[in-house]
Parts: C-alpha cells; sequence; structure tokens
C-alpha cells in the first residue's frame, strides 16, 4: 500500500470510529437531513401515529372538472408593494381568486385588502413562511392555528385550505392539516418568473397554452422585481383564459363543482 493510501486508510477509520462513538441519531444533523432544500428533502412520514384522525387527507395539485374552469392562486401576501396592484387587475378583469396568505403580513397589512377581498380566497399560508418539512407536529399546528385567527380576526374569514410554503410536504404538515380540517393545495400550473423574466408575453402565453379545466395557477404577489412578470403577464393571461372559454374560481368553488353529481353539472 502507498504511503497515500495508508493515510487515507488511517482516516476513513477514524471517522468511522468518530460517527461510531456519536452515535447514529447525531448523523442526520450532519447530512443535513432535517433541513430540506428547496427542491425537496427528508421529512417523517408521521411524527405521532396517535394524532392520526382520518385515513387520507385531500392533497390537491388540481381538481377533476368536466367544466373548463381554473383557479388563480397567488402567495405571500398581503404587502403594499405589489398585492394591491395585482387586485387591480383582477377587479378589473372582474376575476375571483385565492390569496395563500402569510399570517404575520396578514397581521401587519390587513388594511390593504380587508375591504378588497369580495368573491376572493383566502387560505393559510403559514405565519412566517417557514419550511414545514423541517417542523414536528405540535410546531407547525401552532403555526397554522396562530395564522388561522389573525385571517379570521383581521379579514373576517375562515379558511378551509392551506398551502405549505415552497410545496414542500413533510408527515408532520399532513397530519396537522387533519387536525385543522384543511385540504392541502398545490398546483400544476405556475407562473416561471425567472425564465420568462424578459418575456411578458411569453409568460402569459405560457400558462393560456397549458391550462387543463381545473388546473390551479400558482404566482406570488410579493416578492422582488420579479413578480412584475406574473403582475403584468396577468391581464393578457386572463383575456387568453377566457378566449378559450375559461371560467375563473377560487379553489373551494373549484373542489366544489368537481364533488357534484354529474346529473346536477349536466
Amino acid at each position: 500500500m502507498s504511503r497515500r493510501g495508508l493515510f487515507r486508510g488511517a482516516g476513513l477509520a477514524a471517522v468511522g470510529a468518530a460517527v461510531g462513538a456519536v452515535g447514529a441519531t447525531e448523523v442526520p444533523h450532519w447530512c443535513g437531513w432535517d433541513h430540506p432544500p428547496l427542491g425537496g428533502g427528508y421529512a417523517a412520514a408521521a411524527d405521532n401515529q396517535e394524532a392520526i384522525g382520518t385515513s387520507s387527507v385531500n392533497i390537491r395539485y388540481f381538481v377533476q372538472s368536466s367544466r373548463p374552469l381554473v383557479a388563480l392562486t397567488f402567495d405571500d401576501g398581503p404587502a403594499p408593494r405589489y398585492t394591491p396592484m395585482f387586485l387591480d387587475v383582477l377587479e378589473a378583469a372582474e376575476v375571483k381568486a385565492t390569496f395563500f396568505m402569510v399570517g404575520r403580513n396578514v397581521r401587519d397589512h390587513y388594511q390593504l385588502v380587508k375591504d378588497r377581498l369580495d368573491g376572493h380566497e383566502v387560505g393559510n399560508h403559514t405565519w412566517a413562511h417557514r419550511d414545514l418539512a423541517t417542523m414536528d407536529l405540535p410546531a407547525i399546528q401552532d403555526d397554522l392555528r396562530r395564522t388561522h385567527l389573525m385571517i379570521q380576526d383581521k379579514l373576517g374569514r375562515t379558511p378551509t385550505i392551506m398551502r405549505p410554503p415552497f410545496g414542500h410536504l413533510g408527515g408532520s404538515t399532513v397530519l396537522a392539516a387533519d387536525s385543522a380540517g384543511y385540504d392541502v393545495i398545490l398546483w400544476d400550473r405556475q407562473m416561471h418568473e425567472r425564465r420568462f423574466a424578459d418575456d411578458v408575453p411569453g409568460q402569459a402565453k405560457d400558462i393560456v397554452d397549458t391550462v387543463r379545466a381545473g388546473s390551479i395557477v400558482l404566482a406570488h404577489d410579493v416578492g422582488d422585481k420579479r413578480r412584475l412578470v406574473a403582475l403584468r403577464a396577468l391581464k393578457d393571461t386572463v383575456a387568453g383564459l377566457k378566449a378559450r372559454g375559461f371560467e375563473f374560481v377560487t379553489v373551494s368553488e373549484l373542489i366544489a363543482e368537481a364533488a357534484k353529481p354529474s346529473v346536477e353539472r349536466h
């Protein structure tokens, strides 16, 4: 064995001995498994078996619909920078949408939206936009509860749906949604603000061309100047979808429509 190989082998043996001495429970912390990256990561299926209340929880990317319905959704607000501008476009187009609001933003900026939500829906998007996949059940329940109560207090609405930040789902998130009676809402189409940063017509066309009956479209009404792409594309997006025969509904209306018996729908 070469001298370099000898040292390498000794080093690996030392690392192995250290891991054995510390114990396997510390390895996830070293490897970062308890801190999932934005692209996804590890999270327990259920960290509290006693908290399982129902056999399943609805997690929806879109809703099966025989009618050309679409739900626009906007995350992270309300905030002064763009939320009122999004509401202006929706109002002018006579289109309703669903806003997944952050609790502390509702606390700080509810006056921006409290008189402008007629026809719109408000969903729970957690208190401070933390990654729920890194939190345990009690922490997630407290987070959702605080946001729920703030929306009730400041906006007079009672949310029935929630969206986890970044779309990250862990078992504890599902359990917390179950305990609160929430449906978990994800999406099947979204505004790609980086891809279309300098191509507003392209952003609108991408949504108009790809939306299907029952689609849930993700956009954001809070953030940096990238949000202006979605904002500037919104008018043409709405016009294009209307030209295709689509009707705009809230997420809960979309769910309710899909639940109707087929005879009633026709």
